[in-house]
């Protein structure tokens, strides 16, 4: 076994991982599912550069880490156009394609996406819509998801139709974890560890014996303990 041929493709495939890393925080953060189909070849073929050049003594460092910043660059460069011109975004990422309008399933619609009924009812139903009678719209977004749009007399009863106030919270600020406070999130809602410390005396806390302390935008405080004397169960039954 040559054992330097073994550490060579160990250096290359350390720098193929940490240049994908960068190239990725790089391209941004968007899901899988969120992909469309020019960032998912990008993706594909940035990630077969990489592990070519882990395992191919051929190929030198520097050509696989320009190859990948090539396909990179230019992926940066479509999504900057696409932000700047409507038609290049249709062309590269496509246009939403309704599927079904006032009730009615539209053939054309599922052509053009490649579906049949019965994916149109799988999708219906994943979604929550066993009975597709209910459904006024349904549309297939760009990236693949489709969206469904219920008939009036089947849409989800909200606090304004129930004539209910709303009890608005805003989002909840994590301001001790496991033991540890967090100063910056202290400084966002406007408060300092003194005030951070009253609370929880007054709690009848230690900090150290908190896992999790959260407040809510009405200064509500919730606290969560360590609990390590507590038994746990390996499963549910």
């Amino acid at each position: 076994m040559d054992y330097s041929s073994l550490a060579y493709i160990a250096t290359k495939s350390f720098v193929a991982i940490i240049t994908l890393f960068i190239l990725a925080k790089a391209l941004g953060k968007k899901q899988v599912s969120q992909l469309n189909i020019f960032d998912y070849i990008i993706g594909i073929s940035i990630g077969n550069i990489a592990a070519e050049m882990s395992v191919n003594e051929e190929i030198d460092y520097l050509e696989g880490i320009i190859s990948m910043l090539i396909y990179a660059g230019f992926s940066l460069f479509v999504s900057f156009l696409t932000m700047k011109s409507i038609k290049v975004r249709r062309l590269i990422a496509g246009a939403p394609i309704i599927l079904m309008q006032d009730g009615q399933i539209l053939t054309k619609g599922l052509k053009k996406v490649k579906f049949d009924i019965n994916d149109l009812l799988q999708e219906a139903r994943a979604n929550g819509y066993f009975d597709i009678s209910e459904i006024e719209y349904a549309v297939m977004e760009a990236d693949g998801r489709i969206s469904f749009l219920p008939k009036s007399k089947y849409a989800p009863v909200t606090l304004k139709d129930m004539k209910i106030k709303d009890t608005y919270k805003g989002l909840t600020a994590n301001l001790v974890i496991d033991g540890n406070i967090m100063e910056k999130n202290l400084k966002i809602i406007g408060k300092d560890k003194k005030w951070l410390m009253t609370k929880i005396e007054n709690n009848h806390k230690k900090l150290e014996d908190i896992l999790l302390l959260t407040c809510d935008s009405k200064e509500t405080i919730t606290i969560y303990d360590k609990n390590i004397d507590i038994p746990v169960n390996d499963c549910l039954e």
